[in-house]
């Protein structure tokens, strides 16, 4: 009978964890600056674009 191989040293399995762990954290990262802070950052560029805008418009209609 042959003896059952192992398919990874164990340094290789600890290489593969940290590569999973970092990929995990990247897709993560990427999904909260996609979904909460771009939309937020674009958000509030438009608020302030169109605040100026009615302050220079009442600017004008009171000179």
């Amino acid at each position: 009978m042959s003896k059952a191989r192992n398919m990874f040293e164990f340094d290789q399995y600890l290489g593969f964890l940290a590569f999973l762990t970092i990929v995990t954290i990247g897709f993560w990262l990427m999904m909260f600056l996609l979904l909460f802070v771009v939309p937020y950052w674009l958000g509030g560029n438009l608020m302030e674009i169109f605040k100026e805008k009615r302050e220079a418009k009442r600017a004008k209609r009171n000179t």
